[in-house]
């Protein structure tokens, strides 16, 4: 698997990648999410290709505090090849070039295979609760 930074192109394999990984949800507009990413840091948005097809990408982000990594997705045929653990080093040592100490990100918790999959990477659950507030709707909020 190749790893490059994302281009324009790629938004429809991307969308279709969260789509069949199942990481779109009706408040989030896939589209919206990419157009914020490529606004900021945009080199941290990254996507694994293979044999000229996108099948993995990474959405990593800096705030000068922590980093963070989102729309981490491998299409399923192709998971439990490293893959995903590739592309994660990937954003782990671009925010190390940045001087980032610590990352944290999200998943829902219903998802066990991959907070395991995570934990396997040396990532732990920290004792916070995570608390969000939209400040701009895409879509119908959670019920």
């Amino acid at each position: 698997m190749n790893i490059r930074c994302f281009t324009d192109s790629d938004a429809r394999e991307v969308i279709a990648l969260w789509e069949e990984c199942g990481l779109t949800v009706p408040w989030n507009d896939p589209q919206k999410d990419i157009e914020r990413k490529l606004a900021v840091k945009a080199d941290l948005f990254l996507v694994g290709e293979l044999e000229g097809n996108v099948v993995a990408s990474a959405m990593g982000g800096y705030d000068g505090h922590r980093g963070s990594v989102n729309y981490l997705a491998v299409l399923p045929r192709h998971q439990k090849k490293g893959f995903g653990v590739a592309l994660l080093r990937e954003v782990e040592s671009r925010l190390v070039e940045l001087g980032c100490p610590k990352i944290n990100l999200m998943v829902r918790d219903t998802n066990e295979p991959v907070i395991s999959f995570y934990e396997g990477c040396g990532y732990k659950q920290d004792p916070v609760v995570c608390i969000g507030k939209r400040l701009i709707p895409d879509g119908a909020p959670p019920k």
